[in-house]
């Protein structure tokens, strides 16, 4: 079976799994070592897969990190394991310090959903604050599965991998500035398009003046490249989907109002595909600028008027799991299985049914 099946499979089984497991030993037998075997490793192997390793920190005796992978007799991974009901945010100083006492080049914080791998690009034999590299089992994107993939057991060198965690780190950085730019233009960033196109002074005046002015101007053009792509897929320009153009009126609001992201949240093309689809459905029903979404970690929400009571649906869109998810009038979820985001057409109805309880 190759690598990205096991994969598909392994996203199957957390995700029917999950709303079961509620401890931290519960999701470490059930799906963080059932995870490393995937990677080649034989996790009932101590003298490789090694539990409770001992890690001690200055003073303190027996400090343990959860798992340890060794190489040569070495350890050259070490893995903190979280349940799967944890938010990861409050675990990564426990690892911080251990990894410093080890030889380990490599740290993963995992809670058997989300999985975060950490290195020291910054101060050697110092992990690093950020990940380099942050896998959501049950939204694994396609140019992070060569990466993961350089984690298993036949192919593991520590050399390579530490030779593309630079790349990786600032490509997630870049994406994350970018985002956060496209929500709210810094007073730099709207210098810097301002050198092309204004000959004037760029006093504090005329940069607050060309703020959400460039704001509409990158959303527009963001629109107008995934209704292209939308078209293209469904068929060439004679498709019947189309992205509204911004009230001029209304230029500090963009077509789609997504809170500030986290550094573990990106939207995927495929995500904003289905949401212009989505809009695109509801234009008859609505005004196009109050269909909004909400991205998270597992899935990517389509809201009412940006509010997060009235969500339409739910989107969980993986390489092997598409599912979307409406809200019955009770506000429990139904949940329909999808083949790819174009059979979204085929519940205009069923969507258009949920907003107008909104509305």
């Amino acid at each position: 079976m190759d690598f990205i099946d096991q994969l598909k499979q392994f996203s199957k089984r957390v995700d029917s799994l999950k709303d079961t497991i509620q401890t931290e030993e519960a999701t470490k037998t059930a799906i963080i070592m059932p995870f490393f075997s995937m990677l080649g490793y034989d996790v009932f192997n101590p003298q490789e897969f090694v539990p409770e390793y001992t890690a001690d920190v200055g003073i303190k005796k027996g400090e343990k990190v959860d798992y340890a992978i060794l190489k040569d007799g070495s350890p050259v991974i070490l893995i903190e394991c979280k349940s799967i009901t944890e938010n990861l945010d409050r675990h990564d100083s426990q690892l911080f310090r251990y990894f410093g006492t080890t030889t380990a080049k490599f740290a993963v914080l995992t809670n058997g959903m989300i999985y975060r791998f950490y290195t020291d690009l910054d101060n050697p034999n110092k992990m690093d604050e950020d990940p380099f590299l942050t896998i959501n089992i049950l939204d694994i994107r396609d140019n992070q599965v060569p990466e993961l993939k350089k984690f298993s057991k036949s192919v593991f060198d520590v050399d390579s991998i530490f030779s593309t965690a630079s790349e990786l780190k600032y490509v997630h950085e870049f994406k994350s500035i970018f985002s956060e730019q496209l929500d709210t233009p810094s007073d730099d960033f709207i210098r810097f398009f301002l050198q092309g196109c204004y000959s004037g002074q760029k006093t504090q005046n005329v940069i607050e003046k060309f703020r959400p002015v460039l704001k509409k101007a990158l959303n527009d053009l963001i629109s107008e490249m995934m209704n292209d792509k939308i078209k293209s897929a469904l068929g060439g320009s004679g498709g019947s989907v189309s992205v509204p153009e911004q009230k001029q009126d209304d230029a500090t609001q963009e077509p789609a109002e997504p809170e500030k992201r986290t550094p573990n949240i990106v939207t995927t093309e495929e995500e904003l595909e289905a949401y212009f689809i989505i809009k695109n459905l509801l234009i008859d029903v609505a005004d196009i600028h109050d269909i909004t979404y909400k991205d998270t970690e597992s899935y990517i929400n389509i809201l009412y008027k940006a509010n997060t009571r009235k969500w339409i649906c739910r989107l969980r869109l993986t390489d092997s799991v598409k599912t979307l998810i409406v809200p019955d009038e009770n506000k429990k979820e139904v949940k329909y299985p999808l083949q790819d985001i174009y059979e979204l057409m085929n519940h205009k109805d069923l969507l258009i049914e949920v907003l107008k309880r909104y509305q």
